[in-house]
């Protein structure tokens, strides 16, 4: 007796595998799934990287609009110079200034700083 029958009636499910269509179809989702260039896991990868993108878009758009509300803001002078008091510390001739800090806003700006 040939040894492919002996082994075809021992397991069953040889016989079903050796059809040349289930052998082919077999090759074509083991080559697509692990193989190809385009492997499922391949594009798994791809989406996670497209995502991240889409994200890092929308927070760069929402900075713009930020921005762009801020620039429009300082074209008018009193809030140019309200901007260039609160961030840069200026001051107008004759006039002091005290910077009052907080601890909490101290240790903010420390653990900030560490990072």
């Amino acid at each position: 007796m040939n040894p492919l029958k002996k082994l075809a009636a021992r397991y069953p499910f040889l016989k079903f595998l050796g059809n040349r269509y289930v052998v082919v179809i077999i090759f074509v989702v083991v080559w697509l799934t692990f193989l190809d260039n385009y492997s499922y896991f391949v594009q798994k990868v791809l989406d996670d990287e497209i995502k991240e993108l889409e994200d890092n878009k929308q927070y760069y758009i929402n900075e713009i609009k930020k921005d762009s509300t801020s620039i429009k803001q300082l074209k008018n002078a009193d809030q140019t110079e309200k901007y260039a008091r609160e961030k840069y510390y200026m001051k107008r001739e004759n006039e002091d200034i005290y910077i009052i800090e907080f601890e909490e806003d101290a240790k903010k700006v420390k653990d900030s700083a560490s990072l």
